[in-house]
């Protein structure tokens, strides 16, 4: 029985801890997105710059994943490698 415990503690702190790690990685990509299109004022950018909000938003809400998915789909349409 301890050892069931024990895994299902280890589990649950990895499934903590990868959380963490996307809730990071959204605002970085924002950012990236802000800084590209500062000075751009081509439809692309705008598109990218309405994405970037939306991603905010779903950061903000606690959604990484989509967050992050949102983002590096952004950048990509900039011609950026996420």
């Amino acid at each position: 029985m301890p050892r069931v415990v024990l895994g299902a503690v280890i589990g649950l702190t990895a499934m903590l801890l990868a959380s963490q790690t996307f809730a990071n990685q959204c605002p970085k990509l924002i950012k990236q997105i802000q800084d590209t299109t500062a000075i751009r004022f081509d439809p692309t950018a705008a598109n990218a710059k309405i994405a970037a909000a939306r991603a905010s938003e779903l950061h903000a809400a606690g959604n990484h994943a989509e967050s992050e998915r949102t983002a590096k789909g952004a950048l990509e349409t900039l011609g950026i490698k996420p």
